[in-house]
């Protein structure tokens, strides 16, 4: 929908003054128009001008089956006359239960508890939670900490954001929950040790995860949490053999192993889940985005046999739970989602056509500017150096004015929805849609290479 000139400037004074938008800088809107989608279809979206772009970030690592699915409409407005609400609560509905067993059936292993929230941070926190009556329910209770990585982003509840590791996001709101440590991330561009290759290195990140629990005292620790490919920081994929020693580091000490796949699950890495993908088994998986591609909020915590079993006997209950996780209407949008994946093959596509999206991102590595094009799937972090030869970062001065100052209004102007992030070294993050083909591959790099080429020439 295009506003007109009245209708946007009515929009742009209400937004001003009534709209808290999420991790957003108010004050940089007082001189100019608060950006306002109105209309997403497949690939593109369009603002309330009538202008288009590509969403090269699936709007947040979410819309994976694309934009404008009408089923996936009609599947929420069917179950809203059926049944709009109930809560799951001693009490359980169809599309709860059947969309449990069909999630269990795609999970790793014996992954067969399913406990619905309506996010991610949700799922994290669930995740916690679980952990820690877990083994209070088995003699253990003083396992109550978390291990996480350096810059990795868990979520912003109290809980879910004491286990992300970056402690900008984490200053304005603490004393947090002070029971987390957090250890090296995978990112092999930055290794400590240049001269190790990728094997060696994920095993010296591996171990980090061992040193930190004997530190801590394995009697203390109850999980570590971990995405798959890591996100803050631009797409760590983890180095072979990582997530296998982690495996053994975790059983070795009784801790448990949480594969955070809100952002990697259901199709970003070309698999139901990264777990499966990159062959290991976790205690649990936390999910929410991708599940429903967006088109109703849902999340989920999913937990093995050996986790839910203390939680069967007598009287114990989980004393923990969410009004609307499992909403009746979002389980049947996700329902109608997980049918597109199965009917249009979309975890084959992805598979299909990673390498093509890969090879088309590190024709930018022909730019200065450019360092590392690094990923998995449709998921990919391009860093920016200052100083090619020597992989030299820049400082926070100047990666304020190249991200904020330049490439973020740069590249939207250009036709290209990303993202521009300073959480640890500067990187550009593009996750498309699901969908995406060769002709928005070359979109995409074409944008890209454009403005990358002013953006190293201001510098």
């Amino acid at each position: 929908m295009t506003y007109s000139d009245e209708e946007f400037a009515r929009l742009q004074k209400a937004g001003k003054r009534h709209l808290w938008m999420h991790f957003s800088r108010h004050g940089s809107y007082a001189d100019h128009d608060i950006p306002v989608i109105t209309k997403g279809d497949g690939m593109y979206i369009w603002d309330a001008q009538g202008k288009r772009y590509l969403d090269g970030l699936a709007g947040l690592f979410v819309v994976q089956a694309g934009h404008g699915r009408e089923e996936l409409a009609e599947a929420a407005a069917k179950q809203a006359k059926e049944l709009a609400f109930f809560p799951l609560w001693t009490f359980a509905h169809p599309m709860a239960i059947e969309l449990a067993e069909r999630i269990a059936s795609y999970a790793p292993s014996d992954l067969n508890r399913v406990f619905f929230t309506t996010g991610g941070g949700e799922a994290v926190e669930t995740a916690w939670k679980a952990a820690k009556q877990y083994f209070k329910l088995t003699g253990k209770p003083n396992k109550t900490k978390v291990i996480s990585r350096e810059i990795a982003y868990h979520g912003t509840t109290q809980g879910a954001l004491s286990i992300t590791g970056i402690p900008g996001l984490k200053e304005p709101f603490e004393p947090l929950v002070p029971t987390t440590v957090h250890v090296a991330n995978t990112n092999y561009y930055r290794a400590p040790d240049q001269t190790m290759d990728e094997k060696a290195f994920g095993q010296w990140a591996a171990d980090e995860i061992e040193n930190a629990i004997i530190a801590e005292g394995p009697d203390t620790v109850c999980a570590v949490f971990l995405e798959p490919v890591q996100n803050a920081g631009g797409c760590f994929p983890p180095p072979p053999g990582y997530f296998q020693r982690v495996r053994e580091i975790c059983d070795r000490h009784d801790v448990l192993l949480v594969s955070d796949e809100v952002i990697c699950a259901f199709g970003r890495l070309g698999d139901m889940f990264g777990a499966n993908r990159y062959g290991y088994v976790p205690d649990m998986i936390t999910c929410a985005k991708g599940l429903t591609s967006g088109y109703s909020p849902l999340g989920a915590m999913i937990a093995s046999d050996r986790i839910m079993e203390p939680f069967l006997e007598g009287t114990t209950s989980f004393l923990h739970g969410y009004t609307f996780g499992g909403h009746p209407v979002s389980t049947a949008v996700a329902m109608a989602n997980l049918d597109i994946f199965e009917r249009e093959k979309i975890n084959e596509h992805v598979r299909d056509t990673e390498g093509a999206f890969r090879g088309t991102l590190e024709k930018l590595l022909d730019l200065d500017i450019v360092g590392d094009v690094r990923g998995d799937g449709f998921f990919y972090g391009i860093e920016l150096v200052k100083d090619k030869a020597t992989k030299e970062s820049f400082n926070d001065a100047e990666s304020e004015k190249l991200l904020r100052g330049f490439l973020s209004k740069a590249l939207f102007d250009g036709g290209l929805y990303c993202r521009a992030d300073d959480r640890g070294d500067p990187v550009i993050q593009l996750s498309p849609p699901l969908i995406a083909d060769q002709s928005h591959f070359d979109e995409i790099e074409s944008i890209l290479r454009s403005v990358l080429s002013e953006a190293q020439n201001l510098l």
